[in-house]
C-alpha cells in the first residue's frame, strides 16, 4: 500500500541554489545616515571642516550670489565669505535713463575717418550708452534722471518695475566692497555691447594697462557650417561676394570697391569703442582691490573679453589714464595694424569662415618694444577653439599693415 509522506519543514528545506548570494538588507544613504546623526547629537559636522577647506569650496563656488547666500547660513560662513579670492560677478540688466545719442559718437571727429564712423555706427549706440558707469542701484539711477547716466545692474529683476516690487539693484563696486581679498575677478555682462547683424561673426580681446597694451579682434561675414548641401548656406552681406576663389594670399580689388574694407574699419572701431568704455568702468573696482592678480570684463555672448593681470593693473593704478569724460572711455592712443584676409577660410573641423579677417593692434608707441611682438604668441593664443584655429591660419597669410591714429 503506497506510503504518504508529509513534505518537509520550511527550516529543513534545501537551497535549490546554494551558491546565489543573498543581497544584505537595504542601509540608508551614508550622508543620510551621517545627517540622522548629527540631529541626534545635535551636532553640526560642517564645525570639523577646517577654515581652509571651507575656503577652497567658496572659492570653486565663485558667483557672488551664491556666496551672498551662502554667507546668510551661519555666523562662521559669514566671516569667510568676504576672504574669498576668486568671484565672479554675472551683470543681470543694465539701467538706462538717456535714450540720447551716445556721447562717444557726438564729439567732433578728427581726421577724414571721423564722419564716416559718425554715419556708420548709430547700430552700437544704445549698447555702448548702456554700458555708462558703474554707478548705484535702480533709486538712484531713476532719481537722477535729469543728467545722463546708466547703472549695470546686480539683482534679481530686470524690468523696469523691480525697484517698485521692493527689489533693489546693486553696482557691482557695491557687490564687491566687502571682499577685502580678492585676487581673481571675473565680471560678466548679460551682452555684447556691439549689435551686429544675424550670420557675422565679430570678436575681440583686449589687454589694458593704463591704456590700451593690444588688440585682437577676428571677424567674419558669414559662418558656414558641415551640414548638407541643402542647408549649409551661410549668410551673405554682400561685400565679400566674388572673393571666394581668389585665394592666393592677397586682398582682390573687389574687397577695397564693394565696402569690404568698410566692414572692418567698422568692426575695428566699434571694438575699440567697447574695449575702452568697458576699460573706464573698472577704474573704482581696481582702485579699491589692490590685492587682484587678474581682471577680466566678459559677456554671455562671447562676443570680447577685456584682460588685466598684476602688473597692468598696478600700471593703472600708479600712472592716471587718459580719459574721455564725454564718451566715458578711455582714450585710445595712436595704432599700428596688421591686418589678414582670406576670402574663404575652411577649418580642420569643416567649418568655414567666409570673408575672415583678423587685425592685431598695437599702441604706435610701444609696436617692436614688447617682447611678444616679434613670435605673434600674443595673436594666436587671443581667441579659443576653434577661432585660435583660424587666427593661427590668418597669420600664415599676406600681412597688411595699417595706422590709426588717437581718437
Amino acid at each position: 500500500m503506497p506510503r504518504i509522506m508529509s513534505p518537509p519543514s520550511s527550516s529543513s528545506r534545501a537551497d535549490p541554489n546554494p551558491s546565489r548570494v543573498h543581497p544584505a538588507p537595504p542601509q540608508p544613504p551614508p550622508l543620510a545616515a551621517a545627517a540622522a546623526a548629527a540631529a541626534a547629537d545635535g551636532d553640526d559636522h560642517f564645525d570639523r571642516l577646517p577654515d581652509s577647506l571651507l575656503l577652497l569650496i567658496f572659492n570653486r563656488v565663485a558667483d557672488v550670489k551664491a556666496l551672498g547666500r551662502c554667507g546668510a547660513v551661519s555666523r562662521r560662513f559669514r566671516q569667510l565669505v568676504p576672504q574669498v579670492d576668486a568671484v565672479l560677478v554675472r551683470v543681470d540688466c543694465v539701467i538706462s535713463d538717456d535714450e540720447s545719442a551716445s556721447p562717444a559718437l557726438s564729439d567732433k571727429g578728427r581726421g577724414p575717418l571721423a564722419s564716416f564712423v559718425r554715419a556708420v555706427l548709430g547700430n552700437i549706440v544704445k549698447p555702448l550708452q548702456a554700458l555708462g558707469l558703474f554707478s548705484g542701484g535702480a533709486r538712484r539711477a531713476q532719481a537722477g534722471a535729469s543728467s545722463s547716466s546708466s547703472s549695470l545692474a546686480v539683482g534679481s529683476e530686470c524690468d523696469g518695475e523691480a525697484d517698485q516690487g521692493g527689489v533693489t539693484h546693486h553696482s557691482p563696486t557695491q557687490v564687491l566692497k566687502n571682499f577685502k581679498e580678492i585676487r581673481f575677478l571675473r565680471i560678466e555682462l548679460p551682452s555684447g555691447e556691439l549689435g551686429i547683424d544675424g550670420g557675422i561673426l565679430l570678436k575681440w580681446r583686449a589687454d589694458f594697462g593704463s591704456t590700451l597694451d593690444n588688440c585682437v579682434i577676428l571677424g567674419a561675414s558669414s559662418v558656414v557650417r558641415p551640414e548638407p548641401l541643402k542647408n549649409s548656406v551661410g549668410f551673405e552681406n554682400g561685400t565679400d561676394a566674388g572673393c571666394a576663389n581668389d585665394d592666393n594670399g592677397s586682398i582682390p580689388e573687389s574687397f577695397y570697391t564693394n565696402g569690404g574694407l568698410k566692414l572692418r574699419v567698422v568692426w575695428t572701431i566699434s571694438s575699440l569703442i567697447a574695449a575702452s568704455a568697458r576699460h573706464y568702468l573698472l577704474q573704482p573696482i581696481i582702485a579699491e582691490h589692490k590685492t587682484l592678480d587678474s581682471l577680466v570684463l566678459t559677456d554671455a555672448d562671447g562676443q570680447g573679453v577685456l584682460c588685466m593681470n598684476r602688473e597692468q593693473l598696478e600700471e593703472l593704478r600708479v600712472k592716471p589714464l587718459s580719459a574721455s569724460s564725454a564718451s566715458k572711455r578711455t582714450m585710445v592712443p595712436a595704432l599700428n595694424m596688421r591686418l589678414w584676409y582670406a576670402p574663404h577660410l575652411e577649418m580642420p573641423d569643416g567649418v568655414v569662415l567666409k570673408g575672415a579677417t583678423l587685425v592685431a593692434i598695437r599702441p604706435s608707441e610701444q609696436s617692436g618694444l614688447k617682447k611678444d611682438t616679434a613670435d605673434g604668441s600674443w595673436i594666436s593664443t587671443a581667441f579659443e577653439e576653434p577661432y585660435g584655429t583660424a587666427a593661427r591660419m590668418l597669420v600664415k597669410r599676406r600681412t597688411y599693415c595699417l595706422e590709426m591714429n588717437s581718437f
